[in-house]
């Protein structure tokens, strides 16, 4: 049956066309962590974690195994439509975002961990309007697997002509027994410094480098950022940083701060201090050790030399007159002391005096 489309239908569709991009936004089509809805038309589907031995209304799936363990778990798919909704299911690796989230591999994509160690009982599902499916999947630790956090998920997929794919699933966190090394690293630590054209003025700096979880564990970053002189007393702090987002071992977050009031010492220390927020599988958040990564920099007052210089310049200019001027008088006074006759030069022959045993005439050897 066709319906007419009116500016009421119009409306409806546009306001869930926003709820759509709106879930997008919150990452809610990608991996949540609890009950999610996808809305699009005449298509809406929930998803959450199934009740069982594992308790009821869970956030999301989070297990702790021993290598080698085998579970088994459910996920619920629930169809608010008003057609019978056919839905892809599959389990997928989890990496961080470019914008700081956690998502899912698409499924064309290659799952080496939690996305290859899980299974989904059935590789689709059809759910009746107003009904809701129970999907079974099974995980399975492999034996050489490394102690450790890991991510993944399980996803429900629509695929429709013309139209992009939809995903909902809800995030599967294992962690592998064995030792846990939480460590986070900086990497490619830098300091560059904007200067002023007050001599006497503040410039600023910015402050970029890389987080790299270097461990096995889930970890968040704090972050503090400060500059200090050569004597090591800090003279210029970043303002409160925020948290980095969860970093998967092995991920990396590249980090920009800019630092104010930061006067020029010459040589400038900058200073990371990371601390590691460690949360457990009950949810609560333990900090680590603080661990600090410096670098150094040139923060050079080139107003202010330039002022000196000019200056400098100016002085020496000024001496050399002064001595120059003195030097001219000094001499005038010494020829007037020694007394000495100045000698004209003769203009002519009669001029000349003879000594008084030389007296002027022929010489008597002459030719």
């Amino acid at each position: 049956m066709h319906h007419p489309t009116g500016p009421r239908t119009t409306l409806a569709r546009a306001v869930r066309a926003a709820s759509l991009v709106l879930l997008a936004a919150l990452g809610v089509l990608g991996a949540v962590a609890g009950p999610a809805t996808a809305a699009d038309g005449d298509v809406s589907w929930t998803v959450a974690t199934a009740s069982n031995d594992f308790g009821s209304g869970r956030q999301n799936y989070s297990y702790t195994l021993n290598p080698g363990a085998r579970l088994t778990d459910g996920l619920v798919v629930a169809n608010h439509g008003t057609t019978p909704l056919h839905l892809a299911v599959y389990t997928a690796d989890g990496f961080t975002t470019e914008a700081g989230s956690l998502d899912l591999v698409r499924k064309d994509a290659k799952s080496t961990r939690v996305g290859a160690w899980a299974h989904a009982d059935r590789s689709d599902v059809t759910v009746r309007p107003g009904r809701s499916a129970e999907v079974p999947f099974t995980l399975a630790v492999p034996d050489d697997a490394r102690p450790g956090d890991y991510m993944g998920g399980i996803v429900t997929s629509l695929t429709r002509p013309g139209q992009a794919e939809q995903r909902l699933g809800i995030r599967i966190r294992l962690r592998v027994g064995g030792e846990l090394r939480p460590t986070l690293a900086v990497e490619n630590l830098r300091v560059r410094y904007d200067g002023t054209l007050n001599p006497f003025g503040k410039g600023e700096a910015t402050v970029t480098y890389t987080i790299r979880n270097t461990g096995n564990a889930i970890l968040t970053a704090r972050q503090a950022v400060s500059l200090s002189s050569p004597f090591g007393r800090p003279h210029a702090e970043a303002g409160k940083t925020d948290d980095s987002p969860p970093l998967l071992p092995g991920d990396t977050w590249k980090v920009s701060v800019p630092v104010r009031d930061v006067a020029p010492a010459l040589r400038t220390t900058g200073t990371v201090t990371l601390t590691p927020l460690l949360t457990d599988t009950s949810g609560s958040i333990a900090p680590l050790a603080a661990t600090e990564t410096t670098t150094h920099t040139w923060t050079i007052p080139w107003v202010l030399l330039l002022l000196l210089l000019v200056v400098l310049c100016g002085v020496i200019v000024a001496i050399r007159w002064a001595f120059r001027r003195r030097s001219g008088r000094g001499g005038d006074g010494l020829r007037e002391d020694t007394g000495f006759a100045r000698i004209r030069a003769p203009r002519s022959s009669s001029d000349v005096a003879y000594p008084a045993h030389d007296p002027p005439g022929p010489r008597a050897d002459a030719a």
